[in-house]
C-alpha cells in the first residue's frame, strides 16, 4: 500500500521513566505505522524503537521523549532522553542478556546516529528507514 496523500505527519510521545515506556513507545510507533498504511516496516520501526527506549530506561534513567515523523521517502524515529551521556555499542558475551539493541537499530535502519538536543539538555539517538513505494 502507498504511503497516504497527507504526508509528512509528525508525533511526540511523551513517556514516564518507568519500566512499561519502551512498550508504550514501541507500540505508539506500530500503531501510527499501520493507521497510515505503512504496515511494511511496522515491525521493524517498532523493534528499533523499543530497543532505543529500553537504552534510556536503562542507563539514562529519566523521562523519554518520542518524535515520530512520516515522509513520502522515510520515517524517523527520534528517542530523546536528559542524559548527555553517548551510547556506547559494546561486545555482549554468548550468554549476555543485553548489549545488543544498538547493534539491531544499526542492522535493521537504513541510517541512525545521535546528536545533542538543541537545547543542551540532553540527546536524542535516532533511526530512519526507508519507504518504498508498490512501484519500485
Amino acid at each position: 500500500m502507498a504511503p497516504p496523500a497527507d504526508l509528512p505527519l509528525t508525533y511526540t510521545l511523551l513517556a514516564p521513566a518507568v519500566a512499561t515506556a519502551p512498550r508504550v513507545c514501541r507500540d505508539f510507533v506500530r500503531s501510527a505505522l499501520n493507521a497510515s498504511g505503512l504496515a511494511g516496516p511496522a515491525d521493524a520501526a517498532a523493534l528499533c524503537t523499543s530497543e532505543l527506549a529500553t537504552n534510556v530506561h536503562l542507563h539514562a534513567k529519566g523521562d523519554i521523549r518520542l518524535g515520530l515523523a512520516i515522509e513520502p521517502t522515510r520515517i524517523r524515529v527520534d528517542v530523546h532522553d536528559g542524559s548527555d551521556a553517548l551510547p556506547s555499542p559494546r561486545r555482549p558475551g554468548r550468554h549476555d542478556t543485553h548489549g545488543r539493541g544498538l547493534f539491531l537499530v544499526t542492522a535493521l535502519s537504513d541510517v541512525c546516529g545521535v546528536a545533542p538536543d538543541s537545547d543542551g539538555n540532553g540527546k536524542g539517538v535516532w533511526f530512519e528507514l526507508n519507504v518504498v513505494s508498490p512501484e519500485g
